[in-house]
């Protein structure tokens, strides 16, 4: 099917929810069904007009700047994944805080932050489903799919663009949980190693320690000691794929249940204890709230398998 809403020409007023943001950027977000190619051929046409003149693609919009939009073509966007699936409906009960502008999730094990690789839909597509009269909701950041807690979305632009801000300044504060293997030594408090990404044929994402990499570092503290297991509090001070998964394999304390970075051992051990999942969880979030500045922290507490897991640790001999 064909969406005919820009079958003609149009010309619309960018309000100052969109300032600042790059018009190939505001355009791939209105014309959801238009392919990339074609949006950034009628920019480079002059068919998209700001203020009756021509526009490169990372030209940044003002408030009140008119934009001049010609026909285009765009399909029908794919209907988002039913409410009534028992994934999409639990989700609102993983909510921890909402306001007008921000939305916080105990993310599930186990749940994609969005879809894509064969997944018909992730933790940003439900929420979207839950939400119809929303106009607006992006991730702020993400987490693996087997990673549970804190997850972070914006209702606004503005708020996005805010919490981003705050992001490549370091000032949002990120606290895991993870069991690791072994006994972590007391004195090691950070794990400073450099991670490169590695992309396999079949898509997989592999990291790895690398002098070629890009500069990481996590921050440790010890919160529990078992026998030969530790859980421990990550605060990573980057934000790299597979961070804090890598840099426990680096120190030589491979996090339980960990399927690419794991210790095959020390899994069946907490398998054999009820744990099947990732023991990796995003407890804890600190950031300023983008629209009264005030300090927010949210906790996302353990689920009842990684807790149950901890409570027969503690009773093992």
């Amino acid at each position: 099917m064909i969406n005919t809403r820009f079958d003609k020409v149009q010309f619309l007023t960018i309000d100052a929810e969109h300032q600042g943001q790059r018009i190939d950027n505001f355009l791939r977000t209105l014309l959801k069904g238009v392919p990339k190619s074609m949006i950034y051929r009628i920019i480079r046409k002059g068919e998209i007009r700001v203020n009756k003149k021509r526009v490169k693609p990372e030209y940044k919009l003002c408030a009140l700047d008119e934009l001049r939009l010609p026909p285009v073509r765009v399909s029908e966007p794919n209907a988002g994944p039913s409410t009534k699936l028992d994934r999409v409906a639990t989700l609102e009960s993983h909510i921890i805080f909402e306001d007008d502008v921000l939305i916080v999730v105990n993310k599930p094990s186990g749940m994609a932050v969005h879809g894509g690789s064969g997944l018909s839909f992730g933790v940003i597509e439900a929420l979207r489903s839950l939400r119809p009269q929303a106009k607006f909701l992006e991730l702020v950041h993400r987490l693996d799919r087997d990673t549970s807690g804190c997850l972070l979305i914006a209702k606004k632009r503005s708020a996005l663009k805010h919490l981003h801000e705050q992001l490549r300044n370091k000032t949002v504060d990120k606290r895991y949980q993870a069991l690791v293997v072994g006994e972590w030594p007391e004195n090691r408090f950070k794990v400073k190693a450099p991670l490169l990404k590695n992309i396999l044929k079949s898509g997989e994402r592999l990291v790895s320690v690398s002098a070629d990499g890009k500069e990481s570092e996590t921050r440790f503290r010890i919160l529990s000691a078992f026998h030969q297991a530790t859980l421990v509090e990550a605060s990573p001070i980057t934000g790299r794929t597979h961070q804090i998964r890598v840099h426990c394999l680096h120190a030589g304390h491979p996090i339980a249940c960990d399927d690419k970075y794991g210790d095959e051992e020390f899994d069946k051990r907490v398998s054999a204890l009820g744990l099947n999942r990732l023991f990796l969880h995003a407890h804890s979030l600190s950031y300023v709230h983008p629209v009264s500045g005030q300090q927010m922290r949210h906790k996302a507490e353990l689920d009842k398998t990684l807790i149950k897991t901890l409570k027969r640790l503690q009773n093992e001999v």
